[in-house]
């Protein structure tokens, strides 16, 4: 819970300063190339969290590698948070920054997942129909996950949705258990 706080904290941070700068899809974009890169090799994975690399080392390393390739703010976040010893949240800090670029558009988070890949058009009209059921603009990801069997299952927010066979045949067994 305390490292969501902090989280959070940082991400809200960021984001004020992206806002102020009307760069938040630069930043935000810039923070996941930089996650992204560092979480491409093992070794520079050790090295970015290793607690026992000198702060400075560490700091000037990674001000070499992303200097004029990405926004200031982005990377004096990321070198912030190796000042503070806090590197093992930049990937809940993006996750934090996400959700509030998606809040501050207007739209909410919609999650579809399906047991095989769902067609545009198909994806589009259920996106459309839970626009007018529930009054909102979603910014949709989508994933296939085989193991639901058939249907799909819906994240919007803190509202899980379970239209699945796998979710059936648990909630079957469970209700089965209970008798």
């Amino acid at each position: 819970m305390a490292e969501e706080t902090i989280s959070r904290r940082y991400a809200t941070a960021i984001f004020g300063l992206a806002q102020d700068r009307n760069a938040v899809e630069q930043v935000g974009r810039d923070l996941g190339a930089m996650l992204d890169a560092i979480a491409s090799d093992e070794g520079v994975q050790r090295f970015f969290y290793a607690p026992v690399i000198d702060r400075r080392e560490k700091a000037r390393v990674i001000s070499d590698a992303f200097a004029k390739r990405v926004d200031e703010i982005a990377l004096h976040s990321v070198l912030l948070l190796i000042r503070k010893r806090r590197e093992r949240y930049l990937r809940d800090i993006i996750k934090q920054y996400r959700s509030l670029e998606v809040a501050s558009s207007g739209r909410e988070p919609l999650e579809v997942v399906t047991a095989r890949e769902l067609s545009g058009p198909d994806l589009d009209s259920l996106v459309e129909r839970l626009s007018k059921i529930y009054k909102k603009r979603f910014v949709v990801t989508k994933r296939v996950d085989p193991q639901l069997i058939g249907g799909l299952r819906l994240t919007m927010g803190d509202r899980r949705i379970d239209g699945s066979i796998a979710g059936r045949l648990n909630e079957l067994a469970r209700s089965l258990s209970h008798n």
